[in-house]
């Protein structure tokens, strides 16, 4: 009996109290976000040659909630595998969780207490804004993308809900100085000595992990840690979650034992993002590189490093969150909010503006991200400064509320709509001593600390009780500070409100700072609204006409075979026949399964949401496509009898879809 207790703390891998205080309800849910596997093009780097083509990690959106069990204040808060979370996603959770919850007092579950936040993977397949900025590289808007992530955001909810029961939540915090490099140090140091004094290594190494308790057993933990989503390349077309998904899938399914398509309840391990706005994952400062020079294997060291910090975090918690679930919310127009004195660096009044992209967007980050080599980071461009003056016709009232920014978009300006959104959800949560402030764009470790400086002081806390969640309910680009701006780094040329932003979202988040610490109900929310352009969409990518197989060929059938004997630490590789991923999407399925023979019967050990597994489609020749499936044999797997099978599905001219399956050779796998 004691040898079996002492297994099972350490499964649980947190001390357990002997009569844990469950002052909350918590529930933990998780779903499958996966879009279209091929020939969508990809968020985030805004390539437009980069377009998907298979699967190496399913992407997945995690939920957790939290109500308190006194007062019945409750909070959700979802992380999505995603590059962002648009206003379009925000908006369609919210209508769709309008009409599964709704009480005698009102709805359960709103744009005052739903928090959607992205991991900012540029792996994924995009297409899913409303706003045509974020949709001009992927060729419109992608209706099986955008339904695929709302549908899984909704599911995550509906089975963290179902899953609420009283418990309690631990709180611990450490620093993590090895998964981020700053890739702006530059604008960086024109900040004041005195505020860069918090960030001696010109990183944010802070990490914060909420582990959700029932009955003083671990259902799941939320970390919070800032860098970009950019361990993959641009060069890169498999669907990942990045290093913060594989994170996400080294907590859950290699330490925890999640099976994702057969756990009900599977523990889960959200891997968040706070202010990273100049946080690289490159630790060489050069993409795709560091700590090695592959990018699957930064990806998965990266990512390892962030899991390891936070299971450690959460074995070694000590403190409970205690006190009330609370939230404020609001409606900002951030082209044209008067920002006070008491927000900004020189301490005279200003304002934001029309939003605008300078000549530095173009250049893209260097260190993770560059662009096509027409601009340069921190230069002058007249050359686009003039092309964007013949093309977009920039008010000079615009260019001159820009201040240094040589204006290229006027993204605000455009018609009939602006290219983004302008009237931005602000939130500020709270669960017991923690408060989290969102933000619908990228901050900079700066402008992140000086946000959570002023909540701080407004709430009466201590700075690490206040986190900044980036990414959260739009999406709007960077947030730098005003003298971050003045250097024109592509995060500044990236700044869509101008010089200004930065203060204006403090004064913005105080207000509601203030509301919560007085007791106040905070502003009437329907007095401000974004607008809704679900209508007014087009999408310029082709679908699937038809699938053909090969001359002589059925759909399924083995191409290339794997080998009848394999040790572990090798790659199986089989290649088939197959149809477009488009046609069907598996989502919460797999396009392939590992099995292996167990007392007669052949038993799934993999799918394509496993590391070890590539998904990889190609086109051969028209409507003929073929699936290349590979596994990267664990060198743990025990020895015995395999095969490969493949799921597909084909589109025939009259647009009837038929599933079909594959299957390889049964190869052996043996120690050595």
């Amino acid at each position: 009996m004691a040898a079996l207790c002492g297994l099972l703390l350490c499964a649980q891998a947190l001390p357990q109290p002997s009569q844990p205080s469950q002052p909350y309800l918590v529930g933990v849910g998780m779903s499958d976000i996966t879009g279209e596997a091929a020939e969508v093009g990809m968020m985030g780097y805004a390539v437009l040659g980069q377009k998907t083509a298979g699967i190496h990690q399913r992407l997945r959106a995690r939920a957790f909630i939290v109500e308190d069990a006194t007062t019945h204040q409750s909070v959700v808060i979802v992380i999505t595998d995603t590059g962002l979370v648009t206003q379009a996603i925000h908006q369609a959770v919210l209508q769709r969780l309008a009409k599964l919850y709704v009480t005698p007092h009102g709805q359960l579950y709103d744009e005052r207490n739903v928090l959607i936040s992205a991991t900012h993977t540029h792996a994924g397949p995009g297409g899913y804004s409303h706003y045509a900025l974020y949709n001009i590289t992927i060729l419109g808007f992608q209706p099986k993308t955008f339904q695929a992530i709302v549908d899984g955001i909704v599911e995550a909810i509906v089975r963290a809900h179902q899953r609420k029961a009283p418990g309690d939540i631990l709180l611990n915090q450490g620093k993590l100085t090895n998964a981020s490099r700053n890739r702006s140090a530059t604008a960086f140091r024109l900040n004041p000595a005195a505020d860069r004094a918090a960030f001696p290594q010109e990183i944010d190494p802070l990490m914060s992990v909420l582990t959700f308790r029932q009955n003083g057993r671990p259902i799941g933990a939320l970390s919070l840690f800032p860098t970009h989503g950019t361990s993959m390349t641009n060069r890169n077309t498999l669907i990942s979650g990045d290093n913060k998904g594989y994170a996400a899938y080294h907590w859950e399914h290699d330490e925890a034992g999640v099976r994702y398509l057969r756990d009900k309840t599977p523990f889960v391990a959200a891997f968040a993002q706070t202010n990273p706005g100049d946080m690289s994952p490159n630790l060489n400062l050069k993409p795709g590189s560091g700590p090695t020079e592959d990018e699957f294997e930064n990806t998965r060291l990266i990512g390892l490093r962030q899991a390891d910090k936070a299971m450690a975090l959460s074995n070694q918690s000590k403190q409970s969150l205690q006190g009330p679930v609370d939230h404020r919310m609001r409606y900002v127009d951030m082209s044209q909010v008067q920002v006070s004195g008491a927000y900004t660096p020189d301490g005279q009044l200003h304002h934001t503006c029309p939003a605008a992209l300078g000549s530095t967007f173009a250049a893209g980050s260097e260190e993770d991200g560059p662009g096509p080599g027409i601009a340069k980071e921190g230069q002058s461009n007249p050359f686009l400064k003039a092309v964007g003056g013949l093309l977009f016709w920039p008010s000079e009232t615009l260019r001159q509320c820009h201040g240094v920014k040589e204006v290229v978009i006027p993204v605000g300006e455009m018609k009939p709509y602006p290219w983004a959104p302008e009237v931005l959800p602000l939130q500020v949560l709270r669960i017991g001593q923690l408060y989290l402030a969102t933000l619908p764009g990228e901050p900079t470790i700066m402008s992140g600390w000086r946000i959570r400086r002023t909540l701080a002081h407004t709430l009466g806390v201590d700075i690490k009780q206040v986190l900044v969640v980036g990414y959260s309910n739009a999406y709007t680009e960077y947030i730098t500070t005003p003298e971050e701006y003045s250097a024109q780094d592509y995060e500044g040329g990236s700044t869509l409100f101008g010089p200004y932003t930065l203060p204006a979202y403090q004064q913005e988040l105080d207000r509601l700072a203030h509301d919560m610490a007085s007791g106040q109900p905070g502003v009437d929310i329907s007095a401000l609204h974004p607008r809704d352009l679900s209508a007014h969409q087009l999408n310029f990518q082709p679908g699937v006409l038809m699938d053909l197989p090969a001359l002589g060929k059925q759909f399924g059938q083995v191409l290339q075979d794997a080998a009848s004997h394999y040790k572990r630490g090798d790659t199986v590789q089989v290649r088939f026949q197959s149809g477009h991923p488009k046609n069907e999407l598996h989502r919460n399925g797999t396009f392939l399964e590992v099995q292996r023979l167990v007392d007669g019967q052949w038993r799934m050990v993999a799918d394509d949401g496993d590391w070890a597994t590539r998904y990889h489609w190609v086109r051969t020749f028209g409507a003929e496509s073929a699936a290349e499936i590979s596994w990267a044999i664990p060198t743990d797997t025990p020895p015995g009898s395999y095969r490969i099978v493949h799921h597909g599905d084909a589109k025939s001219l009259a647009g009837t879809i038929t599933p079909f399956s594959g299957t390889s050779r049964v190869f052996q796998v043996s120690q050595d």
